[in-house]
């Protein structure tokens, strides 16, 4: 009876396939996880605190529907370092994390009969958040052989008369990779000519690895066509605070607002105030963990190629992206017999789309024994799996 009341659009949206593994591995003993994009450092201690104190000393009421003034001026500031300059009054939405900044855009601008562009692979919530608001997600391919950059020449191909918006996240989940000034600057001049919305994710803008980011909307003509979105869960550790934000034209601001208060009202009070310390004084805790990261970065990289799978090297976020097409497994497959025989919660290429079949998902979000005694977990199922190879040491 009630599945026949359904909306037919959710009915065909498939379930998050991060989440599946991750809910698998729950109910295992001994399982080492490397399937969650989750710092595991805690939020810095004066973010804690800061959040406590709004509790006790500033109230748990409302807020502005936009978030609290301090907390939008302080965002606005902090944007200026990746030269973008938004006004925190007219031009900036603090949001309940970067997923609801992403879904007011589309919802904001997506019509029936909308196409919007989706590089992949990509993070699990775009396509399914351009369906539910009436659009179309069209995929957009990018390649290992191109260090899984996207490209205007395959953007180009993908764009129609119905094209109305790209959605793109860079630094990358899943890949690690990143988008340079010469990458962005020939992107933007067919995004210029084309007349689209660039709903640009940077939540992972902190963690990047000898690089630095830049920012689509920094570009000359491409501030008035770009939302800019962040959040606080991935570089301060912030994940259960539920805060991000969104800055870009006023007009398509207001549009946000006016779906944002009608179905979420504010982000948290105390995750605003909590935020606001973050930005003022917690870039030193946010420099030791990349540094951590990096370390980890490296030793995961390493240990996948003395394994003899391809790894490209992700010089942004915290994950990485190994090819095991070799192995003559689909990566649902691959995933699936690796918990099974090993006990290692991994993510399958696929569920970012169908460009990630072929490779799978590991955060290195997580400690370096944990990394350690999954990559010796891995290597021993290669071993037994994966046709013709030599068995290999990694400590």
């Amino acid at each position: 009876m009630m599945g026949k009341l359904l909306n037919e659009k959710v009915k065909g949206i498939k379930p998050s396939g991060i989440r599946k593994f991750f809910d698998i591995a729950a109910q295992m003993e001994d399982v080492i996880s490397l399937g969650i994009g989750e710092p595991d450092f805690p939020t810095p201690a004066s973010v804690r605190q800061a959040g406590i104190l709004s509790i006790e000393e500033k109230g748990t009421s409302y807020t502005s529907n936009i978030g609290l003034l301090e907390l939008r001026q302080a965002i606005c500031k902090y944007l200026r370092r990746f030269f973008l300059d938004y006004d925190p009054e007219k031009e900036t939405l603090v949001t309940v994390g970067a997923s609801e900044a992403v879904d007011l855009a589309l919802r904001a601008v997506v019509a029936p009969g909308d196409e919007v562009l989706i590089p992949e692979p990509t993070y699990v919530s775009y396509a399914p958040a351009a369906v539910l608001a009436g659009g179309k997600a069209v995929a957009v391919p990018t390649y290992e052989h191109d260090d899984f950059r996207l490209t205007a020449g395959t953007i180009q191909e993908k764009i129609t008369p119905a094209t109305k918006a790209i959605v793109f996240c860079y630094p990358n989940n899943p890949t690690g990779a990143v988008m340079e000034k010469e990458d962005l600057q020939e992107i933007a001049e067919v995004l210029r000519r084309r007349d689209l919305l660039i709903i640009s994710d940077e939540v992972y803008a902190e963690l990047v690895y000898g690089v630095e980011h830049t920012s689509i909307a920094s570009l000359p003509g491409m501030a008035e066509r770009t939302v800019t979105i962040g959040g606080f869960s991935k570089a301060f550790a912030m994940t259960g605070w539920r805060l991000g934000y969104a800055c870009g034209p006023e007009v398509l601001i207001a549009a946000m607002k006016k779906i944002h208060q009608y179905v979420i009202m504010c982000a948290p009070t105390m995750s605003q105030w909590a935020a606001l310390e973050a930005l003022e004084n917690g870039f030193p805790q946010v420099q030791a963990m990349v540094a951590e990261y990096d370390q980890r970065r490296q030793i995961i990289v390493e240990g996948f190629r003395k394994m003899g799978l391809s790894c490209f090297e992700p010089r942004g976020a915290f994950y990485c992206f190994p090819r095991i097409s070799d192995l003559n497994l689909s990566s649902e497959d691959f995933c699936t017999q690796l918990l099974a025989a090993e006990k290692v919660a991994v993510v399958p290429g696929s569920a970012f789309g169908e460009s990630g079949e072929g490779f799978i998902r590991c955060s290195y979000a997580y400690s370096k024994e944990s990394i350690e005694e999954a990559l010796r977990r891995i290597n021993r199922f290669i071993q037994k799996t994966g046709p013709g190879k030599k068995k290999v040491c990694l400590g």
